[in-house]
């Protein structure tokens, strides 16, 4: 599955190098002009984005449920679903301490070996 973004890019690509239309770039890679056309019209999340990431690293045991009551008690409103997306867009599910500590369990077991 190809994002929109990238089929953007591919098609400035093609208008690029090869001088095409935009209607010709488009047909060539199969997607519909208005993909290309479409200009986002979603916030810039940045402050979000960085206060969730220091908090996710000040305590990586917290998960994207826990980091929305401390946004919203620091006076950040923000969707939980959002902040979903964020939190998996940012990968911090893989700095959460559970899963980190299960993996490890894991290894010390596999290692120790039958018996």
């Amino acid at each position: 599955m190809v994002t929109p973004a990238a089929k953007r890019k591919a098609v400035a690509r093609l208008k690029e190098g090869f001088g095409m239309s935009k209607r010709r770039a488009c047909k060539a890679i199969g997607c519909c002009r208005m993909t290309v056309r479409y200009q986002t019209s979603r916030p810039d999340d940045r402050e979000v984005r960085e206060r969730m990431k220091a908090i996710a690293q000040e305590r990586r045991r917290f998960g994207y449920r826990r980091l929305l009551v401390m946004l919203r008690r620091e006076g950040l409103v923000v969707n939980h679903k959002k902040l979903f997306r964020l939190y998996r867009e940012e990968k911090l599910a893989s700095l959460s301490g559970m899963r980190v500590a299960r993996e490890l369990d894991r290894l010390i077991t596999s290692a120790a070996g039958p018996g």
